[in-house]
C-alpha cells in the first residue's frame, strides 16, 4: 500500500502553502503600490517590524517576540528602519535601561501610506475573490489566528 507522503501534490495543495502563496501575492501588490507612492525604499523586512510595532512604541524585545526573531535579528530591523527615518529608539520612562521603539514622524506617514496599500490590496483582492469569498475568509482568518494577534490597539 502506497504512504499517503508518497506523492508530492499535497506539498502544493496544502493551506499553508496555499496561505504562504497569497500572503507573498498580496504584500507584493503592498510594496508595489508603496513604491509608486515614493517608499521604493520599503521592503518585506520592515513590514515585519511596523506590523507588529504599536503606534505609541514597543520595547525591542517584545518586537522580536512578536515577530519571532532573535533580539539581534530585530534590532538591526530597527537600525535599518531608524536609517530610513521610519523609527526611533527612546528611553522607557518606566525603566530608563531600556529602550522604546517608536514611529518618527516620518514614520507615521510611511504607515498612512502602508495603510493607504494595505486598503488597495484588499479592494483588489476583494474585485477578484467577490464579497462572499473575501468575507468567509477575512472572518475564518481572523478567528483562527485570533490567539496570534500581537497588537495591544484593536483599532
Amino acid at each position: 500500500m502506497k504512504s499517503r507522503t508518497s506523492g508530492t501534490a499535497w506539498r502544493h495543495a496544502n493551506i499553508g502553502r496555499l496561505l504562504n502563496n497569497a500572503v507573498r501575492r498580496f504584500e507584493g501588490r503592498v510594496l508595489e503600490l508603496m513604491s509608486e507612492r515614493g517608499h521604493d525604499e520599503t521592503r518585506i523586512a520592515h513590514v515585519s517590524l511596523t506590523r507588529n510595532l504599536d503606534v505609541e512604541g514597543t520595547r525591542l524585545t517584545e518586537l522580536a517576540r512578536r515577530a519571532s526573531m532573535s533580539k539581534q535579528a530585530m534590532g538591526e530591523l530597527v537600525d535599518q528602519c531608524a536609517e530610513l527615518g521610519l523609527v526611533d529608539r527612546i528611553a522607557d520612562p518606566t525603566d530608563r535601561r531600556a529602550r522604546i521603539v517608536m514611529f518618527t514622524p516620518a514614520g507615521r506617514k510611511w504607515l498612512d501610506a502602508f495603510r493607504d496599500a494595505v486598503d488597495i490590496a484588499e479592494r483588489e483582492m476583494r474585485a477578484e475573490l467577490g464579497k462572499a469569498t473575501m468575507d468567509a475568509i477575512l472572518k475564518g482568518l481572523a478567528a483562527y489566528g485570533a490567539e496570534f494577534d500581537t497588537l495591544d490597539d484593536p483599532n
